[in-house]
């Protein structure tokens, strides 16, 4: 990898943009020179090869468009990006100098997939990022990393694009953000995209993703940009023009790392502190209301009566509802708190009331 492209791997934010699909050689060089003129954007991309749900949809140009992406990389010295699906896309994106290629959710979902263009990438000095799969398992996101970096390669990123889902929601793929957030966590120090093009489908929410992405430390952006949104060729809705991109940009409140020696991380320390305090604190309740359950299945299983009392369980959820909302908090964290001590209590109690009845331990 060259010290330019170093160096924009390093920055902070990377914010890559492009339109989804490249469709003419005009529209990939006149969108890589409005988007060069913004001065935000340090990588080009677009779609060449666009895997689509279902069939007679539009599936990108293919290699025609790679010239379109090396022209538009002499002209504005951006360098570009692409997806990738196999073994034959990676060898046309390297004869044509892309400069970073990315693997995208569906593909990332397939280890034969992923391992087929591992095994084209060993050798090679390209950064690679990789897309979460599309339905939220973290093992098939690590097993797609751990693949890739079994080849070499030194620079390979993530990119957060949202997971799919049945029914209504406000995002096309739902952030789902603990789940992107335990991957960040479990790779600390590997470059981590946030995509909130593909996370909302439509452009009036992409504001909104993208600042949360900010503030949860992500290093960059990947947001779609194109000349005429709404005519493009694939995902009109949730595409930008660049100058709708620089205003995007510019509202954003960017924040900053901070390091051992700045003058707030110690009182950032101290605050730190309680929370570690009061955290400990909860888990040592949390135990001892274990213990109660406890003694309730005893109580339950010498005196014959079911685990599940429904009319106690409503009670509970009723009343810590009320007072959680009373103290200023939200009623899904609530529900979902109560809920979660509820099934490791349910569990102690059918430990308690079925250990008599368990051959294993008759057999003691």
């Amino acid at each position: 990898m060259n010290e330019n492209l170093s160096n924009i791997w390093q920055k902070r934010p990377l914010i890559i943009s492009g339109p989804c699909s490249a469709e003419t050689a005009e529209q990939v060089i006149q969108t890589a020179i409005q988007l060069k003129e913004i001065g935000k954007v340090d990588v080009l991309r677009a779609g060449i090869w666009k895997p689509r749900t279902r069939p007679n949809m539009f599936e990108g140009v293919g290699s025609i468009g790679l010239p379109w992406l090396l022209e538009a990389k002499k002209i504005t010295g951006l360098p570009t990006a692409i997806e990738i699906a196999n073994a034959k896309q990676v060898e046309e994106a390297l004869r044509h100098e892309v400069d970073i290629l990315w693997i995208g959710a569906r593909t990332t979902g397939n280890p034969f997939s992923v391992q087929e263009i591992a095994d084209v990438l060993k050798g090679v000095d390209i950064p690679v990022l990789i897309k979460n799969p599309l339905h939220p398992d973290l093992e098939l996101w690590i097993g797609a990393l751990e693949r890739i970096q079994k080849t070499g390669i030194k620079h390979v990123g993530l990119i957060h694009r949202g997971f799919a889902t049945y029914g209504d929601s406000d995002y096309r793929n739902p952030p789902m953000w603990h789940v992107a957030i335990e991957m960040k966590r479990l790779n600390p120090g590997i470059l981590f995209l946030n995509d909130p093009s593909h996370i909302c489908g439509r452009r009036d929410t992409l504001l909104k993703v993208a600042q949360c992405a900010i503030d949860l430390a992500y290093d960059g952006l990947m947001i779609e940009s194109h000349l005429q949104p709404d005519l493009a060729w694939s995902d009109a809705k949730q595409q930008v023009t660049p100058s709708q991109l620089n205003t995007l940009l510019n509202s954003i409140h960017w924040r900053r790392n901070i390091t051992e020696n700045d003058f707030i991380h110690a009182e950032l320390d101290n605050m730190r502190l309680q929370i570690n305090q009061l955290d400990e604190a909860l888990i040592q309740l949390l135990a001892q209301r274990m213990k109660i359950a406890d003694n309730i299945g005893d109580f339950k299983r010498e005196n014959n009566i079911a685990i599940l009392q429904t009319d106690r369980w409503n009670e509970i959820l009723e009343r810590a509802t009320k007072q959680g909302i009373s103290l200023g908090l939200s009623p899904e964290f609530v529900v979902n708190y109560v809920n979660a001590v509820h099934m490791e209590s349910i569990q102690h109690q059918n430990n308690v009331m079925n250990l008599i009845t368990n051959p294993v331990e008759l057999a003691k």
